[in-house]
């Protein structure tokens, strides 16, 4: 009883000190749809926020991250459940969205409901903060049939030259790629039995959870196939869990872009990939309408060898994950942690910049992510990409001038709804230029498997060709004005236009390779150990150079030594160490680590009760509680 009306009064007074709502990110054609809540809690008392040393007789380190997630994940969902009672919030179930915590609805919601449940979520003591699981639009594009040919693949120097061309006969040249290199496709799934993806297609996952929108009858398994994703007038009219959707037939995304890096190539039929060995991971994240948050960032996970929470172990884990998909939002502290946990896993995210012709939203603004801009067929910036300071490079996208010629193609399905009969077909969009920058990247780990994300995206950046003028000198230039068809810059478009064969080139040179540190505690002593970077090509390691990326300032002893320690200060935040090395031939390499202080938790209290502590305004609405009785006793 007192427990009872201990919490009415908490929130009661949670509903009062708040004033104005914590909205939701709006989404495009109606209000956003929450599935659940996004639950970041204080580093000090989350439980997936920590590293443990896990002593247990495991075969190997996979085995231990395993068992120590499976006991934090139980921790947290402990957490979350008695969030959920203290918050009064109505959970069906509790879970994982990454390293973050997920609390699912029993109904969606929306507008004020979804409102106040985030406010009372957020207003907790334990939380640092809370974004709702809405479903995340595919990058939208036409659904255009046709045959063309794959004009993007060649360069400026070909027989049939292609200014903004990925340049990729030359590179074949150097290498076709190995059967070794692992890509993940983080997307709608992939249609399984494509002639041209004819043994590229690894083991996957559907993680796609929520039944409403995905579109097989089932909720997570290890069938990564897409079963269609077509929304259709009646659904977006009656269902209010589509009115916010497009209405289209099925896109067959994934499928798509798994044959733009990997299609079957030199065998007399179909398309060329951009890496004619390579393996596709297909790890299913979306259905109907677009992709949840959560099932999104659980998918990234899996992807790059990490753990999750009742899925099966990956076997196969990607060096290279594309992600085509935007958000209506910032990078939150959610997706950067995923970005975080794919990179120190060995995984580069690749990403599309967005097709809203606007500054970059998540994930493309997120720290670590490869975002890759479209430019048209002459090097302009295509009127759909989005851009800025973020954005790595550009590569093609395709567009509609002399239509069909300037667009992309690639392996399809002939189905409107269902899955018909393969085929080909033409698509636009960034969603189809990040393909081809993770398709170069895999090419490069062909040559040099010691290239780790960040080396990667910044060879390829390096190996850039400049930034084309095709509308004349007096040509609008991309900026907040001219955000349509412009010229590109750096600073709106990155480094250049990718090139294959510079890139492939580049790949050759030393590589700094630094063992990971995790998260450690404020005030720690940390090693900076790059002992392990590689020359190639006969040459040696003549020098290392660190220094700080990012982060509080922190003095680097002995920074020109690849072993060195420093002391972090006594306070919690995120850095980021580069290590540059230089070979005998004076080339350079250099790659970065990311290390986070988290304070430790606190003890727990001595009374029971299970769950959060109290402080700050539950303190106070415990007194103002208990002050109410007094005067109620008092009138009696």
């Amino acid at each position: 009883m007192f427990a009872n009306l201990l919490r009415a009064g908490v929130l009661a007074l949670i509903g009062l000190a708040a004033g104005g709502s914590l909205a939701a990110p709006p989404v495009a054609g109606g209000e956003p749809v929450g599935f659940g809540l996004i639950v970041g809690y204080r580093e000090g008392v989350n439980p997936l926020s920590r590293e443990e040393t896990d002593r247990g007789p495991w075969a190997d380190r996979r085995a231990r991250m395993a068992s120590a997630w499976q006991r934090a994940t139980q921790r947290s969902r402990e957490r979350t459940q008695q969030l959920a009672r203290d918050t009064g919030v109505r959970a069906a179930s509790v879970g994982e969205a990454g390293r973050a915590a997920l609390l699912r609805f029993d109904r969606p919601m929306k507008g004020q409901d979804l409102a106040d449940a985030m406010r009372r979520v957020r207003l907790h003591p334990d939380v640092a903060w809370v974004e709702p699981n809405v479903l995340v639009q595919r990058q939208a594009v036409p659904n255009d049939a046709g045959y063309g040919n794959q004009w993007y693949l060649r360069g400026p120097a070909d027989a049939i030259p292609e200014v903004a061309g990925l340049n990729l006969t030359p590179a074949w040249d150097l290498h076709t790629g190995l059967n070794s290199t692992v890509v993940a496709v983080v997307d709608s799934g992939v249609r399984l039995d494509h002639s041209d993806l004819a043994g590229k297609l690894l083991p996957g996952y559907d993680f796609v959870s929520e039944l409403h929108v995905a579109n097989d009858g089932d909720g997570r398994d290890a069938n990564p196939s897409d079963p269609g994703d077509w929304v259709s007038p009646t659904e977006r009219s009656n269902n209010p869990l589509f009115a916010a959707c497009e209405v289209g037939f099925s896109s067959w995304h994934g499928t798509f872009i798994a044959g733009q890096i990997a299609a079957a190539t030199d065998n007399g039929q179909g398309v060329a990939g951009v890496n004619w060995q390579a393996k596709i991971l297909p790890v299913r994240v979306s259905g109907k309408c677009g992709a949840l948050v959560s099932d999104l960032l659980d998918g990234v996970r899996w992807a790059a060898g990490l753990p999750v929470a009742g899925a099966p172990a990956n076997p196969n884990p990607a060096k290279v994950i594309n992600l085509s998909f935007s958000g209506g939002a910032a990078c939150s502290a959610a997706y950067q942690d995923a970005v975080d946990d794919a990179s120190g896993a060995g995984a580069l995210l690749v990403v599309a910049a967005g097709n809203q012709s606007a500054p970059l939203t998540r994930p493309a603004d997120c720290d670590g992510v490869m975002a890759v801009a479209a430019v048209r067929r002459d090097g302009a910036k295509a009127d759909y990409s989005s851009f800025g300071s973020k954005v790595a490079l550009t590569a093609p996208g395709g567009s509609l001038e002399n239509f069909p010629n300037n667009l992309l193609y690639a392996t399809s399905d002939s189905g409107f709804t269902n899955p018909g009969v393969e085929t080909y077909g033409y698509k636009q969009g960034t969603s189809f230029s990040a393909p081809l920058a993770a398709g170069v990247a895999s090419l490069m780990l062909a040559r040099n498997p010691a290239l780790t994300p960040r080396a990667l995206m910044e060879r390829m950046q390096a190996g850039a060709r400049p930034h084309q003028q095709p509308l004349g000198p007096a040509g609008p230039v991309c900026s907040a004005v001219n955000t349509q068809v412009c010229h590109c810059t750096p600073d709106t478009c990155g480094a250049g236009l990718l090139d294959a064969h510079a890139a492939m080139q580049l790949a050759i040179g030393p590589a700094a390779v630094i063992q990971p540190v995790g998260t450690v505690v404020p005030g720690a002593v940390i090693t900076l150990d790059g002992r392990s970077s590689v020359a190639l090509g006969g040459a040696t390691i003549a020098s290392h150079q660190w220094s700080l990326d990012s982060g509080p300032a922190v003095v680097i002893p002995n920074g020109t030594q690849a072993l060195t320690t420093l002391q972090l200060p006594s306070v919690e935040g995120r850095w980021v160490f580069r290590l540059t090395v230089t070979d005998s031939n004076g080339d350079d390499g250099s790659d970065a680590i990311v290390v986070r202080a988290v304070a430790p938790p606190p003890p727990p209290a001595a009374a029971g009760g299970g769950g959060g502590s109290f402080g700050g305004w539950w303190g106070l609405a415990l007194m103002l509680w208990s002050a109410s009785l007094i005067r109620a006793n008092r009138r009696r």
